[in-house]
């Protein structure tokens, strides 16, 4: 099948992307188009007007200010995979972007369009939310910012007006210094072109990296394709915080996780499956968090 009749449009700035999006009838913006083509191909959408982005250079970047990590919306998943600067202060990023489908998909891929998609069982939203971090969206007549643990509504639906294209991202780097944190990203996959079946974003800061024992003074963790958006779960964050990781506090923290976890069936994974390996998964990314902060390397995997 091939995609409806469309008019497409090239924009070379932000600012005549959102101008042509709101002058236009039934506009739909194109990112890398790894998602949009194949929708429109099999006619679940039909736009009228096509704006590609792929000639806005000001939104690919990377980007480490004083108080956060800035990313542009066109910034590709390759990019990001292979980021010096985000494997050192935000190291979730990364390790979400190297798990994404096959090279062919992240050479050409973006972070705007990953998290424009809202697809529960995306990277990148699942990380931004353990991250805690900020969406920010462009329009004809001013940008704003929303929290990513507020932008996604549910699969292709987000607080994103029609005319709006997202701009960038930002994560807050005073959270989480590089010398007391570690990070981590884990899924299961059935093969590496597929979807995960459940992923696990985990953030975790110490006190003190060279200690026996180390007290957990902060965690975060979320979960992409355990429920219709990505999953925060403060739950098992609370479980695991103002001591040293332990057998019973991972167990504690995966149950919260399983409880939390409302996950759609599958054909290769029914829902006692997923909400297991929710609760597994939790612990795994919690665990191997803790163990890169006592390293003080802050790396993710």
């Amino acid at each position: 099948m091939k995609p409806a009749q469309f008019q497409y449009h090239r924009p070379t700035s932000a600012a005549e992307a959102v101008d042509l999006a709101a002058e236009l009838e039934e506009a739909e913006f194109m990112a890398g188009n790894q998602s949009l083509g194949i929708v429109m191909s099999n006619r679940l959408a039909t736009p009228a007007n096509i704006v590609d982005l792929s000639r806005v250079d000001e939104l690919d970047f990377v980007e480490v200010e004083a108080d956060a990590v800035r990313v542009g919306a066109l910034t590709t998943h390759r990019t990001i995979a292979q980021s010096t600067q985000l494997g050192k202060h935000v190291p979730m990023l990364p390790a979400a972007a190297e798990q994404i489908a096959g090279p062919s998909v992240r050479n050409r891929g973006t972070i705007g369009g990953s998290l424009g998609e809202a697809d529960p069982a995306g990277n990148y939203p699942a990380a931004l939310v353990a991250l805690d971090g900020d969406i920010t969206l462009r329009g004809p007549d001013d940008t704003r910012t929303v929290a990513a643990r507020d932008f996604f509504i549910a699969y292709m639906f987000t607080d994103m007006a029609e005319e709006e294209l997202i701009e960038s991202v930002s994560i807050p780097r005073e959270p989480f210094p590089p010398v007391r944190t570690g990070m981590a990203f884990d899924e299961l996959k059935r093969a590496a072109q597929t979807w995960p079946t459940i992923s696990a974003g985990a953030v975790v800061r110490v006190d003190d990296p060279d200690a026996d024992e180390p007290v957990i003074e902060e965690a975060r963790l979320a979960l992409a394709n355990a429920a219709d958006v990505p999953l925060h779960v403060p739950d098992a964050e609370a479980a695991v915080e103002g001591e040293p990781l332990s057998e019973s506090t991972l167990d504690e923290a995966g149950e919260a996780a399983r409880e939390a976890a409302d996950p759609s069936e599958e054909m290769h994974a029914d829902r006692e499956f997923k909400l297991d390996v929710a609760a597994e998964y939790s612990r795994r990314a919690l665990e191997t968090a803790y163990d890169r902060a006592r390293g003080a390397g802050g790396g993710a995997a």
